[in-house]
């Protein structure tokens, strides 16, 4: 892995994601730097980036891929950028830890 793309937070887990949207198929792509420096997971969404589509799209993703309500994610910035901040809840450390094990998986070849 070449960079943390995420932060835990005492509510759970933020994420820092690039958005593909209007891709051919929904996956993890991967970690990519952004321009400021940062490490961002980058996630394919079918969905077109119109009117919130896109965003919506990308946090049924990954509630489906990670076993939680879609309530249980926020997107707390960048709503019109491609680069985004999620925040995952998670009830507890052991919960949140869980959360970012599942996604280096995911990374994983």
């Amino acid at each position: 892995m070449s960079g943390v793309f995420y932060r835990f937070t005492s509510g759970g887990l933020e994420l820092l994601i690039r958005l593909q949207p209007g891709a051919s198929r929904q996956a993890i792509g991967g970690i990519r730097e952004g321009a400021d420096g940062r490490s961002y997971l980058e996630v394919r969404v079918s969905a077109p980036p119109v009117e919130g589509k896109a965003n919506a799209a990308l946090i049924r993703f990954l509630a489906k891929t990670l076993g939680l309500r879609k309530s249980a994610i926020t997107l707390s910035a960048g709503a019109s950028s491609r680069e985004k901040t999620l925040v995952l809840e998670a009830d507890a450390p052991d919960r949140a830890k869980e959360l970012v094990r599942r996604l280096e998986a995911l990374l994983s070849p």
